[in-house]
């Protein structure tokens, strides 16, 4: 493998086999190229887009738009139903604003205006009045004069009155911005005027239905609250009699004995303790041997007090007896029995007392016990009114949350029955629409310099799209860059390089006329092509030359019997083979019909000489195909083909062979590895990248050499848009006019 053929299957290796059609990557350059070849189409799309923009701008109505300015303030009233605050304070939030905003554009607003400036009835008398076309119209269709409904007629008057409003928040304001626009500027004031009018009025009879509603839902409700709490407080008392649960101070009747024996048993239990203790201690004084006078009790009794003053006496005087007269005195004994006496009589006191204590610590003790059985019966009382106190409060839990909630309504159905009639807008109007003096539209300046923007905008983009979708080939660089191989030379159509339309040029065939004209601009493109391939392979000759392309339609006939003819014309010894068996485009050079061709001459049943041709107007030899050329038999990739291309190079200095289609058929695939080189034709910006490279793939892998890849059928006028430096895109400025 050379290195040419080395290059050029590197760089196609490099090409994703899942190109979407070789799409074009468009840069500064190739967008500045872009331009200049699709020049009219930008002009065409970008004055399409402007005309229309102009049109519809002047076409337009003149509108005309007021607006009125509303400034929404913190709600002052609550009205309260079912619980809850129905209309509270506005909170400082842009949500409260915004639908706020919502209710301006509402349809209830927009029939309350239309309905306030009798809109609805002017309409109406319209409808009464037909116009002359609408009786004449009514003649043939009967149903155009039938009566149309007014539901429907009153729904379209509403969004016809909508379409021309326009609600906006000022910013982060509480300010709202009411503007109408309309034809009229009168009625687009009156408009705009009337719906902050509504606005303001829907409010207040809101706010006054509101809060009739909750005076009368809160009248109905108390009725019944009252009456619930009446059964409640009937079921309690019921409940307390029926248990004996009577209450005084708060507490029950049980519960108040229960304190009281409480306290007198206290009381009991502590005067007998008291008692006892003053019968233990005197029990404890006469055990130590006391005689009782110093007891307790003793010591309280008269009686005992008085004996004691006698026995003081008495004691005194039996002192002074025995002082003075000895122990057997008489009166001293007397003395001595009396004192006797007294201490029996003390002693008798004294039993007496004691015997009282024990009397009375006994009372005290059955006091006592009396009392703690009153207490076991009152408290066993008071535990039934436990049981029964828990039901009682059941009832009187229902009680009072029943007269709560009744006091509760009772003050929301003062409140809000003191506010019927007290409503007050949450917002006013702080500027009223004024008469608009001058059109709020169309903006001409605007629409304009927005329509020429898009329109060079849109201009832009139908270039970048033409260009993104242009798939073909438009440049020798394209074809280096994209596929690696070399630009052999660009072969205009013939129509584009005529120097007039009336010239007798126009008439004949590119194959004619290179040879009419062999000084001429189209002649010399293919000159450029013979100079390309004769130095393709640098150090060696290039005879055997095979013109190939990818599909049909893409002028390779024509190309190779052009440049047979130019090399004639320019002295060589050209010979041109046709060896497309299906199509036998070189027999157009034929002055005849030829019976044997390319095809006897590889079966043996012709000689080289039976098949050759001379071309008498440029002096090259033309081997063609017979009348019957195509055979099952694979001729061209034969040995035959090889002896006869090995003959034919020694006998000539250019051979052309005008091979098929690579991608239609496989014919040319048998042989290309025989000639000494292979030029592929694509269709000027018009054969898809991807289909020209799967071209260059299928020869390589068939051993051909690959000459490089010629444009065809290129349109001239157009080419020089396409940036290319090519020396024969200059020729215009060297030869304006074919030369014979």
């Amino acid at each position: 493998m050379n290195l040419q053929n080395s290059t050029m299957y590197d760089r196609l290796s490099q090409i994703d086999p899942l190109d979407r059609g070789g799409e074009k990557t468009l840069d500064v350059h190739g967008i500045l190229a872009a331009f200049r070849r699709r020049l009219k189409l930008f002009v065409i799309v970008a004055a399409a887009v402007f005309a229309v923009t102009a049109l519809i701008t002047l076409q337009q109505t003149p509108k005309y738009t007021a607006m009125a300015r509303i400034v929404i303030d913190q709600r002052k009233q609550a009205t309260v139903i079912k619980d809850q605050e129905v209309v509270s304070n506005l909170p400082a939030e842009s949500s409260a604003v915004d639908t706020e905003v919502e209710i301006l554009r509402s349809r209830s607003i927009a029939e309350r205006v239309a309905g306030d400036i009798n809109l609805f009835q002017a309409k109406s008398e319209a409808k009464k009045t037909p116009s002359l076309f609408r009786s004449l119209l009514g003649y043939i269709l009967p149903s155009v004069n039938k009566a149309p409904d007014p539901q429907i007629e009153r729904e379209t008057l509403v969004d016809e009155i909508l379409d021309g409003l326009d609600v906006a928040r000022a910013g982060d304001t509480y300010m709202i911005d009411v503007s109408y626009s309309a034809r009229d500027p009168a009625r687009a004031a009156l408009l705009a005027n009337s719906f902050a009018k509504e606005y303001i009025i829907d409010q207040i009879d809101s706010r006054y239905n509101l809060t009739q509603q909750a005076s009368e839902w809160l009248s109905g409700r108390l009725a019944a609250l009252r009456k619930q709490a009446d059964e409640a407080d009937a079921a309690v008392q019921s409940y307390k009699a029926a248990n004996n649960l009577v209450a005084a101070q708060g507490s029950t009747i049980a519960e108040q004995e229960v304190s009281g024996l409480n306290q007198q048993l206290a009381l009991a239990r502590a005067e007998l303790a008291e008692k006892e203790a003053r019968l233990s201690t005197a029990r404890g004084q006469l055990k130590r041997g006391s005689t009782g006078e110093d007891l307790g009790a003793a010591l309280d009794s008269p009686v005992i007090q008085q004996l004691r003053q006698q026995r003081a006496v008495i004691s005194q005087k039996a002192a002074d007896l025995e002082g003075r007269y000895g122990d057997r005195h008489p009166d001293l004994l007397k003395s001595r029995r009396e004192l006797i006496d007294l201490d029996a009589q003390i002693h008798s006191e004294v039993t007496r007392i004691i015997s009282n204590l024990e009397a009375q610590v006994e009372v005290a003790r059955q006091h006592a016990g009396s009392i703690v059985g009153s207490l076991s019966q009152t408290r066993n009382q008071l535990s039934g009114n436990a049981r029964a106190s828990v039901r009682l409060n059941e009832l009187q839990r229902n009680l009072d949350s029943t007269s709560a909630v009744y006091q509760s309504f009772l003050d929301r159905y003062k409140q809000a029955s003191a506010q019927v009639g007290m409503q007050q807008s949450d917002a006013r109007v702080v500027s009223a629409a004024k008469i608009p003096t001058s059109p709020s539209s169309p903006r001409v300046g605007l629409n304009f310099a927005l329509g020429f923007i898009i329109a060079l905008l849109l201009g832009v983009g139908a270039v970048v799209i033409a260009e993104m979708f242009d798939t073909g080939l438009s440049a020798p660089d394209d074809i280096e860059l994209e596929l690696g191989v070399p630009a052999l030379a660009v072969i205009p159509s013939l129509e584009s390089v005529l120097p007039t339309a009336n010239d007798e040029a126009e008439i004949l065939s590119p194959e004619k006329y290179v040879v009419k004209y062999p000084l001429s601009q189209f002649a010399e493109s293919f000159r450029s092509l013979r100079a390309a391939i004769r130095m393709c392979r640098a150090g060696k000759k290039t005879k055997l030359v095979a013109i190939t392309s990818s599909v049909m339609d893409e002028g390779k006939t024509t190309t190779a019997i052009a440049l047979i003819r130019i090399a004639a014309l320019a002295g060589d010894r050209a010979l041109l083979v046709d060896c497309d068996l299906r199509h036998r485009g070189v027999n157009i050079m034929l002055p005849e019909e030829r019976e044997a061709g390319l095809v006897e001459l590889l079966s043996g049943t012709a000689t080289l000489a039976d098949v050759i041709v001379h071309d008498v107007e440029s002096g090259a030899d033309i081997l063609p195909l017979g009348r019957s050329p195509f055979t099952p038999r694979d001729l061209l990739a034969s040995d035959a083909m090889q002896e006869v291309l090995g003959q034919l190079s020694k006998s000539y200095d250019l051979v052309i062979l005008d091979t098929p289609p690579v991608l239609a058929v496989s014919d040319t695939r048998g042989f290309v590895d025989k000639v000494d080189a292979v030029v592929v034709l694509a269709r000027w910006s018009k054969t898809p990248r991807k289909v020209i490279q799967q071209t260059l793939r299928v020869l390589h892998s068939s051993g051909a050499y690959i000459a490089g890849v010629a444009l065809s059928r290129a349109d001239y006028k157009q080419l020089s848009a396409y940036g290319s430096d090519g020396s024969d895109y200059y020729y215009n400025d060297y030869s304006s006019k074919p030369s014979a």
